[in-house]
Parts: structure tokens; sequence; C-alpha cells
């Protein structure tokens, strides 16, 4: 995660047991916060704002989707180490993931290429599959949201606390990052564990090429590229190209599953049927 700012004068002092020491970031749902624990262990806290807090539906789906992320695997994402959802405000507990975010470094660098771009493929897909075994869909997969951390990739900010329930559509909102949405999620036709994988194709272009494949100009321009034009993959890794055109496909039923993709980027291709979820993450 980016480098905490200062405390501001409203800001607590601490959360339970943790104790505050900047922020982290400030989003819809609330202020994240840089945090010790009592071993003096760095952590992160996610608090939910008034409007959440003070919503009995909205807690309600936040405690839900909080119980759902605790059963993630925890090696590609950032572990939830606690949670006090009976708490005024609610707050979440996880680890603490340092390094920059894949956004930020592809923006103030360059592309990755060869071991790099692979490994950031195979670690964000399996961290897909764990998500999803979860029962849980990210909606939200983009640059941003995938940290490079010293021991690999990390995937964060998956499930917890989302307003969209599938039914937001053009007329009303749009939730996530429309140059990272599928076709269907922008649309309101409905969000399914094939958005995250339209996302991953996103993302995995952005981080070979630089530039996101359906652009990142005016928010009607890129929506109308997502569900009516190609992809902008020149400068492609030609390796991956092939999956990634595949998750790209503005058929949600022709895209690969999470599963599916990961057995792919590991050599299985055409045999991804003989495995099970547990194969594919012990792989």
């Amino acid at each position: 995660m980016p480098g905490p700012e200062p405390l501001q004068p409203s800001d607590p002092a601490a959360f339970g047991a943790y104790r505050v020491t900047g922020r982290l970031g400030k989003g819809g749902q609330g202020v994240v916060y840089l945090a010790e624990d009592t071993e003096g262990d760095q952590v992160a806290v996610k608090v939910l704002n008034d409007q959440w807090s003070g919503d009995g539906e909205l807690r309600r789906r936040f405690a839900k989707e909080v119980r759902a992320a605790q059963k993630v695997a925890s090696f590609c994402t950032a572990a939830i180490l606690d949670a006090q959802l009976d708490e005024d405000p609610p707050y979440v507990v996880s680890e603490f993931v340092q390094g920059k975010d894949l956004q930020d470094t592809v923006a103030k660098g360059a592309p990755l290429r060869g071991s790099k771009l692979q490994r950031l493929a195979v670690s964000t897909a399996t961290a897909l599959v764990a998500i999803h075994r979860a029962g849980i869909v990210h909606r939200d997969f983009k640059p941003g949201n995938v940290l490079l951390g010293q021991d690999g990739p990390r995937v964060i900010d998956f499930g917890i606390a989302r307003m969209d329930d599938g039914t937001a559509t053009m007329t009303n909102s749009i939730v996530g990052t429309p140059s990272y949405m599928a076709p269907e999620q922008i649309e309101g036709r409905g969000v399914t564990d094939k958005c995250d994988i339209f996302a991953w194709g996103c993302v995995i272009a952005f981080a070979s090429t630089g530039h996101a494949p359906f652009g990142a100009d005016t928010v009607p321009a890129v929506v109308h590229r997502v569900v009516s034009a190609p992809p902008e993959l020149d400068g492609m890794d030609e390796a991956l190209r092939p999956i990634v055109e595949s998750c790209l496909d503005k058929n949600p039923d022709r895209r690969p599953s999470a599963q599916t993709l990961l057995m792919r980027l590991l050599g299985h291709e055409g045999d991804e049927g003989a495995h099970s979820t547990d194969d594919a993450l012990q792989r």
C-alpha cells in the first residue's frame, strides 16, 4: 500500500486494541487507517463511514461480505485479521502490505515484461480462484487494487462493502472503474465472476502495454469502447495475448472461469475439467 498520510484532528487515536498512526486512503464506504496491533505489527483498518454504519441494510451486507471474505485463502490477498462488526462504527483489520500498487508502478515506470509479467498473471489469477471459491465477486479488480508486495502481488479490496448488487445501470450509477469493467456490468445486466475475468484481462493488458485496452479518457468514450469496440492490444506480450483476448470476449459465457484461466497460464490447456479448484490452488 502507499505510504500513510498524516492524521487529521478528527481522526480517532485507536480502534479497540489497534493504535492509529496514519491514513492510507478514503473511499465511498469509509477511511482506511494504518495502525499497530498490541505486538507493534502494522495493520490496515477499514472503518465504515456514517452513511454505511447508520444504514441497517448496508451494515448487514457489509457483515455478510466480511464473513465471506474471511474464508478467502490469503496467499495472494491481504488477509483479514480481525472484524469488529458490532462496534460503532464497524471496522475490519487486514494485513498491511508494504509496496506500490500496479497502477503507480506502471504509470511511473515501464510496462512489465518476461517473468515479472508472468508472475503477475499467475498470482492474480490464483487470487481470483480463491476469491471466487469463497463465493465472492471482486467487482472492482483494477491496477490500483493489485499491490506489488515484497513477497509477490496481492489482490486487495475484494467483496467488502460494495454498493453494487448487480442492478446498477447507466440510468443511475456506475459502481467500479469503467476502464476495467465488463460490458454486462456497465449495462446493468448482472455482476458475476465473469466480470472479474474481463477485468483481469484489462489489468494484464495494462501491465504489459502501459495503457488500458479500452482507454482511460472520458467515461462515455470508455463505456462505448468497452461495450462496442475491440480492445487495443498493440505491444501485448505475445505469449499472454491469446489468453487475454479470451478474457475480453464481450460475451461472458465465452470467457474462461478463474480456474480454467489459471490452468491455461500453468500450461494445462485443454485439461481444465480434469482438475478441481483445490488442484488449481495447489498447482
